[in-house]
């Protein structure tokens, strides 16, 4: 009972209970604002759109920015006032979002609109607002506290990795569930209220847990001290590199005009202000590329140019083949379980093989899993089309005079189903795309559905497994003080190529060319891993050549732990 009493007392648990709290309120929220968007520009998804893109965009300009912000202060007041911006900017968000629903007629004509759009506009940044401090919370708790917390224990941070991926699989498929019956069974304005008050009672209680987790981890106090010394460092370095120059200006200067040296010295320090956060900017990017695990991170980033996910992309193509959304819902919770299992084969492989080596394995299953989608492309069923341009769709949409369908492409049908209830998508008939109920369309044979799927869940197994590899990676080889920095960039990279990916559906979006876009997927999967694989073929070399050294110590060190195979 004492070690029971103990394990629900220590800051591992504690972290695991603020996390799994935050995790589900930030699911509910982003599967609700796209929700809410939807329905209240009238089933278009032109507020949805604008939201994803000035999201992707936010973090990938300002995500080198946050991280050097988390490197700069304390780890209890990062932590403390990303999660109370966070839960404040949805709250805020909920009441705006509340009110919009209850007087959306009256906004309609004040102001012939505007105060209406305002509204719209004010939702959008408050919600990418939150966004931002909840990118900052996941790079202080989940790369910086949970690796303070494990210690020197690296099968600890293992295992506490996979526990934090673990909550974020269930969650991902629970709090869409239940904040979903509420709004079916109630109504959105209901939805907003939920949401805000969860959030304010879950800002309360994190907040208690971090205090808590801050007080069972004393070495989490350290890094204020590191970081004044870090930036001493930096300062003296910053001197001492400036002084030959300074001398030489000083010189002219106290020789030509030197009444105006104090003006000019102020002139500098506000230009220096207002450059400091592109020189940030800059010096993120360029220290991200100058870690070891930078291949490694690029990898992982590649891996989020695809098509093969259970994204509004992949469903809404699926619907176009004649799957359901109960069938889909099935397939959407067998994703959930092999991406679990994921986490347990990383703990096992990296226990047996090593961390470097898991992620090779990881990556070779990932890769193999996917074949069968590239396969599926070709088999019957499939509505590939090389004969039919890509861009034939939006040719046509920009030259004919009729206004634009508020449905773009498919890939956005599922939100449209949710939002509009469309019977022949929701009981799974195959009703033709343009919705003629005239034509009597044969049915659409399952076999390249079918293997898409096998091949996108099964693949999770890998791609979940690899994920935790590279997190750890960033974790153990980037030094403390450049934590926050370099997995900022980290983040930017992943969104960068996501919105790439975005784009490229845009350009491509009828379901002939979705064979295309799943080619192009696997290939940029097989780039990340080939990344990967010289990555690792360099650091398992530098091992090999570290174990010919008699040195035991060394050796120890260098040498992933729990790896007794041969390179």
């Amino acid at each position: 009972l004492g070690s029971v009493v103990a394990y629900f007392t220590s800051a591992k648990f504690l972290l695991y209970l603020g996390h799994a709290l935050s995790t589900w309120g930030d699911r509910m929220w982003h599967f609700a604002v796209s929700v809410f968007l939807v329905e209240l520009y009238g089933n278009s998804l032109l507020l949805t759109a604008v939201y994803g893109l000035v999201v992707a965009g936010s973090v990938l300009l300002l995500g080198a920015i946050i991280g050097d912000w988390v490197d700069k202060n304390s780890r209890l007041k990062v932590a403390q006032t990303s999660l109370v911006v966070q839960n404040a900017s949805v709250i805020l968000c909920g009441i705006i979002l509340m009110i919009v629903f209850l007087f959306k007629t009256q906004l309609l004509t004040l102001y012939h609109g505007w105060l209406l759009t305002v509204c719209y506009i004010l939702v959008i940044t408050i919600a990418n607002i939150a966004n931002l401090a909840s990118t900052a919370t996941a790079i202080t708790i989940q790369r910086d506290w949970i690796v303070v917390v494990a210690g020197e224990d690296r099968s600890k941070l293992a295992d506490m990795n996979a526990t934090i991926r673990r909550i974020d699989q269930l969650t991902n498929i629970l709090a869409p569930m239940a904040v979903g019956q509420i709004m079916t069974y109630g109504s959105p304005m209901i939805g907003c209220g939920f949401i805000s008050g969860w959030n304010l009672m879950s800002m309360c209680v994190e907040y208690l847990l971090l205090w808590k987790v801050y007080q069972k981890t004393p070495t989490l106090a350290l890094k204020s001290a590191k970081v004044e010394e870090s930036e001493l460092k930096q300062l003296n370095v910053k001197k001492e590199s400036d002084m030959k120059p300074a001398e030489g200006v000083q010189l002219i200067v106290e020789k030509d005009v030197t009444g105006f040296e104090p003006q000019q010295e102020k002139e500098v320090s506000c230009g220096a202000r207002i450059a400091e956060p592109f020189i940030t900017f800059r010096d993120g990017w360029v220290a991200y590329y100058n870690q070891p695990v930078f291949l490694a991170g690029m990898g992982l980033a590649f891996l989020y140019m695809t098509v093969l996910g259970f994204d509004c992309i992949t469903t809404g193509y699926a619907y176009t083949q004649g799957l359901s959304g109960s069938v889909l819902s099935l397939l959407m919770g067998a994703s959930a379980v092999t991406g679990i299992m994921g986490t347990v084969a990383f703990t096992w492989l990296r226990r047996k093989c090593g961390l470097i080596r898991t992620g090779l394995i990881s990556g070779v299953a990932q890769f193999a899993c996917l074949v069968l989608c590239a396969i599926s492309v070709f088999m019957p069923g499939s509505p590939m089309d090389l004969t039919v341009s890509p861009f034939a769709d939006i040719s046509a949409r920009l030259f004919e005079s009729e206004p634009l369908p508020t449905i773009a492409s498919p890939e956005d049908k599922p939100e449209m189903v949710f939002a509009t209830g469309m019977p022949n998508l929701l009981n799974g008939s195959t009703t033709p795309a343009n919705g003629d109920p005239e034509m009597s369309p044969e049915p659409v044979p399952l076999i390249s559905v079918s293997l898409l799927f096998a091949g996108v869940i099964a693949a999770r197994v890998g791609l979940w497994s690899f994920d935790l590899t590279v997190t750890q990676l960033l974790q153990e080889n980037v030094v403390e003080s450049e934590r926050g920095i370099i997995n900022g960039v980290q983040n930017s990279m992943n969104y960068l190529l996501d919105l790439l990916h975005f784009i490229m559906v845009i350009l491509a979006p009828n379901p002939e060319a979705f064979g295309l876009l799943v080619l192009i997927s696997v290939s940029f999967v097989a780039m990340g891993h080939i990344m990967y694989f010289r990555f690792a073929q360099k650091s398992l070399g530098k091992q090999l050549f570290v174990c010919c050294t008699p040195d035991p110590k060394t050796v120890s060190d260098s040498s992933p732990p729990g790896n007794t195979s041969t390179v």
